[in-house]
């Protein structure tokens, strides 16, 4: 009891946080979508016998999310690709599928009203392409010169889509990085090259915001653990399911996510 009890308080400590931040139902929502995508990682690293910790929480009690996620410390070497692959797509894969159902939900809770009737300082979202599927979907065409006002649980399915993105990114050690590891061997640094430079781009040209994730993947993006069997393929079907979250990346992405926050950066630097 005494080695969890960090864990227990960080997830207190951040049910309150996200509590204070968005109300209850946003908490619920995005405690649920974080702790399911941890969650996927001990449960699949367990299944191959390799030690890891229960999730770590990490309270932020600050708009916009409440909270800097969650993370889970392995603990033990790599067995093969295969493990990589199936520990590092457990998370993302877990936390799209909490999340989907999320906006669904909050988009039905939701209201949508004229520009006109907004109340200054409402933060504006931009919507990753998954999102406004789901979104004409289940409101359909929203009118000219309207704007969807999200529900708690909504928005925590935006949230929720956003740090699976993040997750996503094929670079480093993040699960994006494990999963083009597990895919492309030694020959993922390629990918993670690619990566970073496109996240360059954007960074320089769309969203100076970015600039701290930049900088940290740029100072950790190559680095990547070597599996003790780093030499079998992956079979087809782990392939193929490596290529949907690949796609769901790049429907869950957004290179300015905060319009908003983005026009005070550029304001600031004069641009």
């Amino acid at each position: 009891m005494r080695r969890n009890l960090i864990h227990i308080i960080l997830f207190v400590l951040t049910v309150a946080s996200t509590w204070l931040t968005g109300g209850p139902y946003y908490s619920m929502a995005i405690m649920l979508i974080l702790l399911g995508h941890e969650l996927g990682h001990y449960f699949m690293s367990r299944r191959y016998g390799m030690k890891a910790t229960l999730p770590f929480f990490l309270p932020f009690p600050f708009s916009p999310f409440g909270t800097l996620g969650a993370v889970i410390r392995m603990e033990s070497t790599i067995s093969s690709r295969k493990s990589l692959f199936d520990t590092g797509a457990a998370g993302p894969l877990t936390s799209l599928l909490l999340s989907i159902p999320a906006i669904v939900i909050g988009l039905k809770l939701s209201r949508v009203i004229h520009q006109s009737h907004l109340q200054e300082g409402t933060i504006r979202l931009a919507d990753p392409f998954l999102f406004s599927i789901l979104q004409r979907l289940v409101l359909g065409q929203v009118p000219q010169n309207h704007d969807v006002i999200l529900h708690p649980i909504g928005y925590a399915g935006w949230v929720g889509l956003f740090v699976t993105a993040l997750n996503l990114l094929p670079v480093g050690q993040l699960d994006g990085g494990h999963i083009a590891y597990a895919l492309f061997g030694r020959k993922s640094r390629l990918v993670f090259l690619i990566t970073i430079l496109v996240m360059a781009f954007i960074t320089v040209f769309y969203n100076p915001g970015w600039m701290l994730l930049l900088v940290l993947i740029i100072l950790f993006g190559f680095r990547h653990p070597t599996p003790i069997d780093d030499q079998t393929p992956l079979d087809g079907k782990r392939k193929g399911l490596g290529g949907l979250l690949f796609v769901a990346f790049l429907l869950s992405f957004h290179p300015t996510p905060f319009p908003q926050f983005v026009d005070e950066i550029k304001q600031i630097f004069g641009r």
